[in-house]
């Protein structure tokens, strides 16, 4: 598996302890139709611009600090993967180099939550 994707178990861990930078890069309106906690919805035809941003500027428009390119803790997580592999490839792009994604999406972490 690659050192880029994290699994649920991981995303889990992560959420317990605060110590995820979780970027989900759906479209608004499936972001309101169900997402995960903590999760700060950013889709992916914004990210580039989005992560190109000053801090505060971040700040401001997604309440969140910003994240910083040396990072370990950022994760993108879509529907399935597809968009999050992009955004990652965003991310790789522009220095975020140590950027994750959940490769199960949303649709994984509702399956396992189910149980």
């Amino acid at each position: 598996m690659s050192v880029s994707v994290v699994t649920y178990e991981q995303l889990k861990a992560m959420l317990a302890n605060h110590s995820v930078q979780l970027f989900d890069v759906r479209n608004p309106d499936e972001f309101q139709a169900g997402r995960i906690p903590d999760s700060i919805n950013i889709p992916l035809g914004q990210l580039e611009e989005s992560l190109k941003l000053p801090p505060q500027q971040f700040q401001v428009q997604f309440k969140v600090k910003a994240p910083q390119k040396e990072d370990d803790n950022i994760v993108f997580h879509c529907r399935s993967g597809k968009r999050s592999l992009s955004a990652l490839e965003i991310a790789h792009r522009l220095g975020f180099l140590k950027a994750r994604h959940y490769a199960g999406g949303y649709i994984d972490w509702e399956e396992h939550e189910k149980k």
